[in-house]
């Protein structure tokens, strides 16, 4: 346990965490609830004074967060700053900027006439209370992102935080009353009974990130209710590396990728998975990846990374350190760098070269500091693999300088996004909607659409008494003049 903490924060072990009770659960469900029907939280003035408390919330616990992280997951202070705080606070601020404008009403114009008079309108209107379930291995970002837009977006919220982080999870229980409205927006900690007796309430919108396993279950739950569900659920992104690399480029590619798969050991959801790499590339591609890592531990040599010295991140269990050790013991791939293990709960960053397509490596998210690298012909040879796969990835990583190629890929593959030479920069967009496509989940959210996720878009139509002389022809008796003027507009000329 990393003894440099806030003295604020006390480290929580896993089967210390206080988990809610059913009757707990169930009468932060009713008092939402209540809250919602009040129209408490419809006003933009009380949205926005609940945003400008979850950015002073995130300044005036910014190490707090940093702790909890380091205690639960020993996640390197930057990566918690750059990746959680830092975007949060920039979410926020961006929801307030904009609230106003995502929150108007939007008149539908029409281009005929005869219905002009009749003021179309699209109201943004709150789905209502909402459930959060949110992962563990980016659980501060995870859990508020989603809130930041449900707050937007007028609906109050109950967040389920993982219970395998549970400093985390005992530190935003604690947070989320302290300075968000306690009648609209609480915690509830749990496992899975918790959160089995949480799905089987009726929800106006379900929000979860996590794997698919548990999607179906968070679908499956949903069903019953005809609650609408966003699942954002991972899988494995590809990266790949054209022929057209070349020599200097390929180790800001071998830099770029490397760093992003020791983000949090390898456990976020747009890792980079495994890599397609020309046979003709190979070679200096895992020279570039050695490269980079002896830039990032150029201590590596006196302190091995899985000591503690140099900040890597643990493994999140043993269940999981098991079966990334089982995962390097049964590839048929040769293991090029890295492959050692320590305590159930540090795996060495790894590159496993030479590997299949039927390996076992292949058969699932990694979720762990493993890079396998197959080789291919060229970049057809790419595109075969990845449209021969069932699951579409959450993204791919493409890397050129042909314009070409990215269209090639835009119109011969599918993923969530497509991210051309750079790695998880997407995740700084807020403009651009993110979502997954299938096994990697479905429904967009990011800025304006976490907001759209929650809102519900309720159309008006206001006909005027002045217009009933155009609409007598809808009125019996239906006569042979009022059959052909309900004709003209299903014989309109097409070009």
């Amino acid at each position: 346990m990393p003894s440099n903490l806030h003295p604020n924060l006390t480290p929580v072990a896993g089967s210390e965490l206080k988990l809610s009770t059913t009757h707990e659960i169930d009468e932060i469900y009713a008092r939402l609830h209540k809250t919602f029907e009040s129209g408490v939280t419809r006003p933009l003035a009380y949205r926005r004074t609940q945003l400008l408390q979850v950015g002073r919330m995130l300044q005036d616990n910014h190490t707090l967060f940093e702790d909890a992280l380091l205690a639960d997951l020993n996640k390197p202070r930057i990566e918690t700053t750059v990746a959680e705080v830092a975007h949060l606070v920039t979410s926020v601020v961006n929801a307030i900027d904009n609230l106003e404008e995502w929150a108007a009403p939007t008149p539908c114009p029409t281009k005929e006439t005869w219905r002009s008079a009749w003021g179309a309108t699209v109201h943004k209107e709150p789905k209502g209370v909402v459930l959060v379930i949110s992962p563990w291995n980016a659980p501060l970002v995870l859990t508020v992102n989603p809130l930041i837009g449900a707050i937007a977006a007028g609906c109050p919220v109950v967040l389920k935080p993982s219970e395998l982080v549970p400093t985390f999870c005992e530190l935003i229980s604690r947070l989320i009353p302290q300075y968000l409205d306690p009648a609209a927006y609480a915690v509830i900690k749990g496992a899975i009974p918790e959160t089995t007796h949480a799905l089987s309430l009726r929800w106006a919108h379900i929000f979860y990130v996590g794997n698919s396993r548990v999607g179906r279950i968070v679908a499956t739950a949903a069903g019953r209710h005809l609650t609408p569900v966003t699942l954002e659920l991972g899988g494995k992104s590809p990266v790949v590396i054209a022929e057209d690399i070349g020599e200097a480029e390929m180790d800001v590619v071998a830099r770029r990728v490397w760093h992003a798969k020791l983000q949090n050991a390898g456990q976020i959801c747009v890792a980079p998975d495994y890599a397609l790499v020309p046979r003709s590339k190979m070679a200096r591609f895992v020279e570039g990846l050695k490269k980079a890592h002896r830039e990032f531990f150029p201590d590596a040599q006196k302190n091995h990374p899985l000591t503690g010295e140099i900040p890597l991140g643990n493994i999140i269990n043993r269940t999981h350190h098991a079966r990334l050790v089982d995962l390097l013991r049964r590839t048929k791939g040769k293991v090029v760098f890295g492959g050692e293990t320590h305590e159930e709960k540090s795996v060495a960053p790894t590159i496993v070269t030479d590997v299949s397509v039927d390996d076992v490596l292949m058969e699932a998210e990694i979720f762990g500091p493993i890079l396998p690298i197959i080789p291919v012909e060229d970049v057809d040879g790419a595109i075969q693999i990845l449209n021969s796969k069932d699951n579409v990835p959450l993204v791919i990583y493409l890397f050129t300088n042909q314009e070409d190629l990215k269209h090639k890929f835009l119109e011969r593959t599918r993923s969530g996004q497509l991210v051309l030479n750079d790695m998880i920069i997407q995740l700084v967009v807020h403009e651009m909607p993110f979502s997954g496509q299938g096994e990697s989940g479905y429904g967009s959210w990011f800025g304006k659409a976490t907001f759209d996720v929650f809102t519900h878009f309720r159309g008006t139509v206001n006909i005027p008494f002045s217009e009933e002389k155009g609409l007598e022809g809808r009125y019996r008796p239906y006569t042979e003049d009022k059959y052909e003027a309900a004709c003209a507009p299903a014989r309109v000329k097409m070009s």
